[in-house]
């Protein structure tokens, strides 16, 4: 019984893969909440970019950026987890744990260094922000197809026919 875990002793095999399933299905619609998030941010960055500023400026604080680092920590995690069954799961695993390595670097930024990034980003000018604002959407689509549920071929195979 050395090493094997509580649910591994008190659930039967099936059960334990169905709440494998579900934990996996529940980070996905996680990430996939959050890709949708950056996907819209990006859209009304491209739209009124100045907008971009008004919504960094809460992680302008120490509780800020400690919020925004638990975000990342969130999504890298839900990423990583529902890699599986994503469409690309590599990629999504590896964007995972760069997203996961940035949520822990986040907090070693500090206020002073994130007051100047994005001093420095707004005075780069609208069209500057506007691409910025595209990779955003760009990202945050792909993370939402990526992150989608796969169709079955056989599904593929009716709607075709």
């Amino acid at each position: 019984m050395r090493g094997k875990c509580l649910a591994a002793i008190v659930l039967p095999r099936d059960a334990r893969i169905k709440r494998r399933r579900v934990r996996i299905r529940r980070m996905a619609l996680v990430a996939l909440t959050f890709s949708i998030i950056v996907a819209v941010l990006g859209a009304v960055g491209i739209v009124v970019p100045a907008s971009l500023l008004w919504v960094s400026k809460p992680f302008l604080t120490p509780l800020g950026l400690y919020a925004a680092a638990l975000v990342r920590l969130v999504l890298g995690t839900a990423l990583f987890l529902a890699a599986p069954t994503s469409r690309a799961p590599t990629t999504v695993r590896i964007l995972g744990v760069v997203i996961f390595g940035a949520g822990l670097i986040t907090p070693l930024i500090g206020i002073e260094r994130a007051h100047a990034i994005v001093e420095w980003w707004s005075d780069q000018g609208t069209a500057f922000m506007r691409v910025w604002a595209a990779i955003a959407l760009a990202f945050g689509l792909f993370l939402a197809y990526a992150i989608a549920p796969r169709t079955p071929r056989s599904d593929r195979a009716g709607r075709q026919a």
